[in-house]
């Protein structure tokens, strides 16, 4: 059926024809035809409009309806390339049916309500990712309009003729537009489409509007002074000069260590008070709104923080120079007295907020201003990125190298009574990939670790099984050795493992290593709650006390990503901390947990991609109300909620999701 549009001027013309048979005439009706079939062609769009009260909800098309050029096999090409727009942040699902089957990616926008091209190396979809040194950066890759998680099929692109688009559990029923797909042999990068920046002066979302978005800057010195005015009464929470409970005190030490008193474990702070780790992981004064990869983003911010502070303070706060809306906005609340007062608040609003602990990734200034128990990564140990988080423990030097270096690093921490303890490393990308990471190994560079591997293989024989065993047992060495050096060096301090992405899924005897290895397992749970079973699970194996290292909710109204595990709104977020966090610590096993992240992340994305609305502040250094407020409300509960005398929080938030794959409905 002819659009309607299209059918009236046709009328039209053949009424001139018939009217004045003459050439001219003529001529002119068959100009006027071609321009309108063009029109027509130009301006047609696909949209899908996702549906909130469905779990799943997405549309498929033919990509003949869109493209009619393109070729069903794209082995002879690189990029597929998408114009589209889609008018929230939430993350969604983007794949191809072909001959193998359906095959998608995880996409999040940087510019919701905003036109903008996209272009998707297509070996996210064929082949495996590069080996990295932990998971995000093995999954997630950064582009210049929004970023990509890869899926987890990989296969030739051959027989291609749909795409689909879906979403898991949309908030406020958004919608997407495609108006062009093409294929590319080179990256053609990345454009921004839109009619104005995509980023304001304070480093907010100049694309979207909320009740809480700063619009001058009187307004956020009037909000900035209302918090300093703010009283706040740190009794209540009953702590001891470390962070532990003036209810109990056992013998101390001096130092941090673990206890298990009546069937729960604690952690004893250095006075000898039982101690729980609520803590926060980067900790750091004028974080979020970093901008990088500037030259390949044209038109997208509105304007950028003044140069010459970025020169001046960027080095000492970020590492580098570039641009910090964190920083800026820093700046605008207290002058040249920023690093100070910056620091001074970030001590505030812990002690007001019941945090006790710097978790990881936190800034060594900060830390170093010995006021809260903090948590330190050890670096220089010989962890690799081309062997998926392993190191060579086979290198003749291998030891000599851990022992210099931890030899070096922890003499600054030897003897301070506010360190808890040293992790050895993030969530590895090899556990469970013990096959491919051998094949890395012997399809690799000449090393000892090849030679070690191709000896085993010869010896045992090759098989899958002989595969893992090998890297497991190549992991204990790995783990014993450090330890060994590590508390000949600082005997004071608690070994605390490794932070496993998920040890749900970690293999007996990847837990029965820990128990030789560590002082605490740790490990990342991204869910509504941590699992209580496979918490038992875990300590029954490992007899060693937990911490989790990681776990946050977000949600999608200031045009962030919404994190690992969506919540529908500011105010479920902090009902989901509560929920979460209490559950957590109901379990006899858990001594710690550390909240991601201070500050939201970049909105233009951070060095791998990720702009996940996950801060208890923003960009514009104000806290979410409701975030905070829960967690004083659970900080109070703490020592109770794990001595047992209180039963956890139980309200769960409102159509929380999390990052999980999508039922497979589209290949059945």
């Amino acid at each position: 059926m002819l659009p309607v549009r299209l059918y009236i001027d046709m009328l039209l013309i053949n009424k001139i024809i018939l009217m004045k048979n003459s050439l001219k005439v003529a001529f002119l009706a068959f100009v006027l035809l071609a321009f309108v079939q063009c029109a027509s062609h130009q301006t047609s769009l696909y949209k899908v409009a996702f549906d909130s009260s469905k779990e799943v909800s997405g549309q498929k098309f033919a990509l003949k309806d869109i493209n009619p050029n393109l070729p069903k096999n794209w082995d002879d090409y690189n990029y597929v390339v998408l114009e589209y727009k889609i008018n929230t942040s939430q993350r969604f699902q983007l794949g191809f049916t072909t001959d193998r089957g359906y095959n998608e990616l995880r996409i999040m926008s940087y510019v919701p309500n905003a036109w903008n091209k996209l272009a998707i190396p297509l070996k996210y979809f064929t082949k495996l990712p590069d080996a990295a040194i932990d998971l995000a950066a093995t999954f997630n890759h950064p582009r210049y309009t929004g970023w990509i998680n890869l899926g987890g099929k990989r296969f030739p692109l051959h027989g291609v003729d749909s795409v689909g688009v879906r979403m898991r559990k949309p908030i406020h029923n958004p919608e997407l537009e495609i108006r062009s797909i093409t294929l590319s042999v080179d990256d053609p990068g990345d454009v921004y489409m839109g009619d104005k920046p995509a980023v304001d002066e304070f480093g907010q979302s100049n694309l979207v509007d909320y009740p809480e978005k700063i619009k001058s800057l009187e307004q956020l010195e009037k909000e900035w002074r209302a918090e300093e005015k703010e009283t706040m009464d740190t009794t209540t929470y009953n702590y001891s000069k470390f962070g532990g409970y003036k209810q109990k005190c056992v013998k101390g030490t001096g130092f941090f260590r673990t206890e298990k008193i009546q069937d729960r474990w604690w952690f004893i702070d250095p006075e000898g008070y039982l101690f729980l780790s609520v803590g926060v992981d980067c900790v750091n004064p004028g974080g979020g709104g970093n901008v990088r990869d500037l030259d390949h983003r044209k038109g997208m911010y509105k304007e950028l923080p003044p140069a010459d502070l970025m020169a001046k303070y960027g080095q000492e706060i970020h590492g580098v120079a570039n641009p910090s809306f964190g920083l800026w906005n820093q700046y605008r609340r207290f002058g040249d007295q920023f690093p100070e007062k910056s620091k001074e608040l970030v001590f505030k609003r812990m002690d007001k907020w019941g945090l006790n602990t710097i978790a990881n990734w936190s800034s060594s200034d900060i830390m170093a201003m010995n006021r809260k128990a903090f948590f330190v990564p050890l670096r220089g140990i010989g962890i690799e990125h081309d062997l998926m988080g392993l190191c060579d423990v086979y290198a003749p030097d291998f030891i000599s190298m851990v022992n210099d270096n931890l030899k070096a690093f922890v003499e600054p921490y030897k003897n301070n009574p506010w360190l808890i303890g040293y992790f050895i490393g993030n969530e590895p990308a090899w556990l469970n990939q013990e096959v491919r990471l051998c094949n890395l190994i012997l399809n690799g560079k000449d090393r000892a670790i090849k030679v070690a591997l191709q000896k085993y293989l010869r010896e045992k024989g090759d098989s899958p099984e002989n595969r893992k065993d090998f890297i497991f047992s190549t992991f204990k060495t790995f783990l014993i050795d450090t330890n060994k050096i590590l508390k000949h060096y600082d005997p004071n301090h608690l070994n605390l493992g490794i932070r496993f992405g998920n040890i749900a899924d970690l293999d007996p005897k990847i837990l029965k290593i820990c128990s030789e290895a560590f002082d605490v397992l740790s490990f990342n749970s991204y869910s509504l709650y941590p699992d209580y079973e496979m918490m038992t699970h875990a300590m029954d194996i490992t007899h060693l006390p937990m911490i989790i290292g990681e776990y946050h909710f977000g949600t999608v109204d200031r045009g962030l990503a919404q994190s690992l595990w969506q919540v529908p709104s500011e105010k479920e977020r902090g009902v989901a901390y509560r929920y979460y966090t209490e559950k957590a610590y109901s379990h006899p096993g858990l001594i710690g947990t550390a909240y991601f992240q201070w500050c939201d992340q970049d909105l233009t994305g951070r060095f791998d991609g990720e702009n996940y609305n996950c801060g208890l502040i923003d960009v514009t250094d104000r806290p979410y109300k409701e975030q905070v407020k829960a967690m004083m409300e659970t900080a109070k509960q703490l020592y109770k909620v794990h001595n047992g005398t209180e039963e956890p929080f139980n309200q769960a938030p409102a159509d929380a999701r999390g990052y999980e794959p999508i039922p497979d409905l589209w290949n059945k």
